[in-house]
Parts: structure tokens; C-alpha cells; sequence
């Protein structure tokens, strides 16, 4: 497979990001409606589920970038936090608070850890000949 540049790495990432979320985000939906179950309940699952989704989009966007994997999961990242950012901010006239900033670096250092591993698991060019 020929590569096809940084950004299309990056668009693969945070389309993978968004399919595990909204993914999850159905199943939990559907627990919550048919069980007693709370959404604090769900805390540290979803939690947990919102970082390994972001080290996975990391891992896609590294791994079909082929280089500088950090930088691509990074850059996935930041492009899903732009994106959450405008749709609290647009939709809901709410900016980030202090937590969801705190939220949004641990998602950075895990999409950019992503990126590392999925470079390395990728291969690189030099070694696709």
C-alpha cells in the first residue's frame, strides 16, 4: 500500500476515535435504559473506554502515517479536542472547564503514545520495499 500523506493518517484516526466512542457510548446507552444501573455508575468505565479510544485512533493515524507517529497521534488529539471544544462551545455555549482541559492532555499523551506504538507496528517505509 503506497503512503498517502500525514493529514489522511490523521482524518483515519479521529474517524476511528469517533466509531469506538459513539460504539461504546450505544452500548452503555442501552444498559443504562434497560438496567438500574446510573451513569455515575459508569464513571471509570467510560473513563477508561474515552482513553483507550484515543490511544487506538492514536495507533490508526501512526500506523497509516508510517512516520513521526507522535506527531500524528498527537495532531489527532488535538484535532478531536478542537472538534469536542466547537460542538460544547457552539452547541452548548460552554467552554472547557479546568477538568475537561486536564481530560484532554491525558487524551493527548495516550493518542501521541498510540501514534509510537503504530508507527513501530507499521513498519517503517524504508523497510516496505
Amino acid at each position: 500500500m503506497a503512503y498517502r500523506g500525514f493529514l489522511p493518517a490523521v482524518f483515519f484516526g479521529v474517524a476511528t476515535i469517533l466509531v469506538v466512542a459513539l460504539s461504546f457510548s450505544f452500548v452503555v446507552s442501552i444498559v443504562l435504559k434497560f438496567t438500574s444501573f446510573t451513569e455515575q455508575s459508569f464513571y471509570w468505565v467510560i473513563l477508561v473506554t474515552a482513553f483507550l479510544a484515543m490511544f487506538i485512533g492514536g495507533l490508526v493515524s501512526g500506523a497509516k502515517a508510517r512516520e513521526k507517529g507522535w506527531m500524528a497521534g498527537a495532531v489527532t488529539a488535538l484535532l478531536f479536542s478542537v472538534l469536542t471544544f466547537l460542538i460544547q462551545y457552539l452547541g452548548y455555549n460552554n467552554g472547557f472547564s479546568i477538568e475537561q482541559y486536564m481530560f484532554h492532555g491525558g487524551y493527548l499523551f495516550a493518542a501521541a503514545c498510540g501514534g509510537i506504538i503504530g508507527v513501530n507496528i507499521s513498519g517503517s517505509s524504508s523497510n516496505k520495499k
